[in-house]
């Protein structure tokens, strides 16, 4: 029996493999955490997908949400044995006027509690033009590798609520950041006309309250990094170690 962990990437594959090759999929670049599993190898897991969309974002997620329960649903039942449904998300996150998303939800078939798989469309700054992937034999449309990693440090800063993945995504693939990135970022930053006084707050807050960011950190160690990325992580100071690389990639990029 496949843990649950192997459940929920089966399913993410399964729904990021029939967006791929239809056409609700059209205009959506693959990026964020999932993006970095499945293509990159990435060694943390990621409980959604998300996408950049470069259409309108309620009749994409229409045709999507259409997709999945066309498609998704039918794949999973075959190969897993789960039922599932697939709704409109709700909630704080989706009154966000850039973001629309869908949640899917499956149960039985030995999974224990339901698996809920949010399916997010959004919009990232992008200075490059998109790429293309593959994996298992499937063309993946995604965001450049500078793109994405900058979208990270962006959403540091920009994001309603500080989500702790992105330090971790930081640390993961700071390499992919490009000696232009500051210049890029500062662009960027100007493109998305955040408030001084709003990023001042974020900083002031990662410099002030390095306990707190430290802890949750390692819980992320802990429970999404795969066992020898997170026992070498863990060797090397874990969440201590990592909270201080990724400030210092912050402060090298997005200036003092």
């Amino acid at each position: 029996m496949p843990t649950r962990e192997e459940q929920v990437e089966r399913i993410q594959r399964i729904i990021a493999r029939t967006i791929a090759t239809n056409p609700a999929g059209l205009e959506l670049l693959l990026i964020g955490g999932f993006r970095y599993r499945l293509l990159d190898g990435g060694a943390r897991l990621s409980v959604d997908i998300d996408y950049h969309c470069e259409t309108d974002l309620e009749k994409k997620r229409q045709e999507v949400l259409n997709l999945c329960r066309r498609t998704v649903l039918g794949e999973v039942r075959r190969q897993l044995k789960h039922e599932g449904s697939a709704n409109v998300l709700t909630g704080a996150a989706a009154d966000s006027p850039n973001l629309r998303g869908i949640e899917l939800r499956f149960w039985g078939g030995g999974s224990g509690p339901a698996i809920e798989i949010p399916v997010e469309l959004t919009r990232i700054e992008r200075l490059d033009d998109r790429a293309l992937r593959t994996a298992d034999g499937i063309l993946y449309a995604t965001a450049s590798d500078a793109d994405l990693i900058e979208s990270k440090l962006l959403a540091v800063l920009n994001r309603i609520h500080l989500e702790h993945r992105d330090l971790m995504d930081i640390l993961l693939h700071a390499d992919k950041l490009l000696p232009e990135s500051p210049a890029r970022l500062k662009e960027k930053l100007g493109n998305l006309q955040l408030s001084r006084d709003a990023i001042s707050r974020r900083r002031k807050d990662l410099e002030e309250h390095p306990g707190y960011h430290v802890a949750v950190l390692q819980r992320i160690i802990d429970t999404q990094l795969d066992g020898p990325v997170a026992a070498q992580l863990n060797a090397s100071g874990g969440g201590e170690a990592a909270f201080r690389q990724v400030m210092a990639a912050i402060r090298r990029n997005l200036g003092q």
